[in-house]
């Protein structure tokens, strides 16, 4: 008999272990449940967006996050359609996953229109405040959070800028789709600078290829003119079109982001955009681990890059200051 009841003692002490074990694997179950992420990207699948996508896993992998295993990422491209933009965040809706991630003011509206609920952080925006995504930078309040793109006041630089390169600089265009309400935002220390220098100010509404071509070709009929490009989706989709017009006519251009002057653009100057898609990786992994992205402060830019085109320079007749040779992070050959 003893025997027999031992065993009966064993069974019963291993059943009592293995059903107070159950809550606890159910909880370690629920924990490595894999996480989703949508990531809607303004523009196209190119080099460029694949090196920020890059720059976001990598961030991830830093945070502990397996892509693949513990993480599956969704990406997808909106070519800076905007009618596409809609589609995919409904689509991303249905999809439901536990955060997403939005680069450019359109997107991230159109990701809003569509998810009052789903966390979403922004990156490339310009005045998320203006934009109504946030309610405050300190506390955005809501379902929206990110890491907006260069202050508004940056546009006084590219007119001092150009000053400097061009010492006889007499008018300055700065071209804007009107539609944008990204443009917008710069245009007050656009003039401003400009009035400080006794330079004349004058804009280039473009909502088309052929206003593009029209504005440069009007620009161009003054001498001793520069143009300024602001970070704007549809400047950014037409961008060949503008570097090959400003190389035609030998306007010195500045533009926000590197790969501008990579593509023949003269000279470019504003957020290291890699750099900032990283960054949005730490707050992407505090909301998978339950952060509220409403009390997530927006932060601003930390990394800033100057990159020059010496061969569109000589093109242009230029001769590039020293501080700004010295200041380069990098030089075009």
């Amino acid at each position: 008999m003893e025997p027999t009841l031992l065993g009966r003692r064993a069974f019963l002490s291993f059943l009592g272990c293995a059903v107070l074990s159950r809550p606890n694997s159910a909880i370690a179950q629920q924990w490595i449940r894999p996480r989703t992420v949508g990531v809607l990207m303004g523009f196209a699948r190119d080099a460029d967006t694949q090196a920020r996508a890059k720059a976001f896993e990598k961030g991830l992998e830093k945070e502990g996050w397996t892509i693949g295993k513990d993480l599956r990422i969704e990406y997808r491209f909106s070519g800076g359609d905007v009618k596409r933009m809609e589609a995919i965040a409904q689509e991303f809706v249905k999809l439901n996953p536990d955060c997403l991630l939005g680069q450019s003011t359109p997107v991230v509206e159109a990701l809003v229109q569509a998810t009052r609920t789903i966390p979403i952080v922004f990156v490339a925006v310009a005045d998320p405040i203006g934009s109504k995504f946030v309610a405050s930078m300190a506390r955005p309040g809501g379902n929206v959070t990110g890491f907006t793109i260069i202050q508004p006041s940056m546009t006084a630089k590219y007119v001092s800028m150009l000053r400097e390169i061009v010492p006889r600089l007499a008018r300055v265009a700065f071209m804007y789709n009107p539609d944008s309400a990204t443009g917008k935002v710069f245009l007050p220390s656009f003039f401003d600078a400009a009035k400080a220098y006794k330079i004349e100010a004058t804009t280039i509404q473009v909502q088309n290829a052929d206003e593009i071509e029209l504005g440069i070709t009007n620009l161009a009929a003054t001498p001793d003119v520069g143009l300024i490009i602001v970070p704007d989706n549809f400047v950014i989709v037409h961008r060949e079109l503008i570097i090959s017009l400003t190389a035609r006519y030998r306007i010195p251009a500045i533009y926000p982001y590197r790969y501008f002057t990579e593509a023949g653009g003269f000279l470019s100057y504003g957020v290291d955009a890699v750099d900032l898609f990283e960054r949005a990786s730490v707050y992407v992994s505090r909301i998978l681990r339950g952060a509220n992205p409403g009390e997530l402060p927006v932060q601003a830019p930390t990394k800033f890059e100057l990159v020059i085109n010496l061969k569109t320079a000589q093109d242009l007749g230029l001769t590039i200051p020293k501080v700004l040779l010295a200041g380069a992070d990098l030089l075009i050959q």
